[in-house]
């Protein structure tokens, strides 16, 4: 009873309800409807064939977690400092804002080969494509976040003699703290995405390279457990993120 209040205060018993019902969902529709493995194998042998390769699919993890991170970083600083000069500078929203939303309509899979003639097939391909994909979801939500601020609060700090970019610093970026975060919340699954697929169109190592290498060897429990593995590390990622975001944005 002790161990299951601690969970229950830990926010763990919905995740392992959730975490039980997908089991018994995925099991019971092979059962059910009398899947074939090749088509959906069970849990049971993803989780023998993830102990068998583990070592492999634990390089190939380090590889795209350091593209996605590393992309994700790099598009977050860039897009809540694009956002910022937007908020400093009125002129350039006008004029940056609809180069940035045409960027970004056209499916991020489309730059993949125009990156790799220009940054190569190794990891910096996989960098600029996740900080472009992640940089717009994170600008937008920053921009909107600088906006919230009250008008009588600046007006205030303007009496007061307050500078611009001091107005920014002590008053819009905190106040656009709630919004930067859920950008960074969208954009966190984005990056591994990015880098997944990107990883499939042309690289070195990487889950996209080992579920690319699959695909050609027919071998559809290769596929679904590196699948999975990279959905596990982004369920870790989010979580993480999440964990910061209470730190950062407490009084939200």
């Amino acid at each position: 009873m002790v161990a299951f209040r601690k969970l229950t205060e830990a926010g763990a018993v919905p995740v392992l309800i959730t975490l039980l019902i997908f089991v018994t969902a995925w099991e019971g529709a092979i059962a059910l409807f009398h899947i074939p493995n090749f088509v959906l194998p069970h849990l049971t042998q993803i989780a023998v064939r993830l102990s068998g390769d583990s070592h492999l699919l634990a390089d190939a993890l380090a590889a795209t977690l350091s593209e996605s991170l590393g992309g994700f970083v790099i598009g977050a600083v860039l897009g809540v400092a694009i956002a910022s000069l937007m908020v400093l500078i009125v002129p350039l929203e006008r004029s940056l804002l609809p180069v940035a939303v045409a960027i970004n309509s056209v499916p991020i899979v489309a730059y993949v080969p125009v990156t790799l003639v220009w940054f190569g097939i190794g990891p910096a391909s996989k960098l600029a494509l996740v900080a472009l994909s992640t940089g717009f979801v994170v600008l937008i939500n920053a921009l909107h976040g600088l906006k919230q601020a009250e008008t009588g609060a600046i007006d205030l700090m303007r009496s007061f003699g307050a500078s611009r970019l001091s107005i920014l610093r002590r008053l819009q970026l905190p106040a656009a703290m709630p919004s930067v975060v859920n950008g960074l919340r969208v954009a966190i699954p984005r990056s591994m995405i990015v880098a997944i697929v990107s990883e499939m169109l042309g690289a070195y190592r990487g889950i996209g390279r080992i579920i690319f290498e699959s695909m050609q060897q027919v071998d559809n429990l290769g596929v679904w457990v590196a699948v999975l593995s990279a959905s596990l590390a982004s369920v870790l990622l989010y979580t993480a993120l999440v964990w910061i975001d209470r730190k950062l944005v407490w009084w939200n």
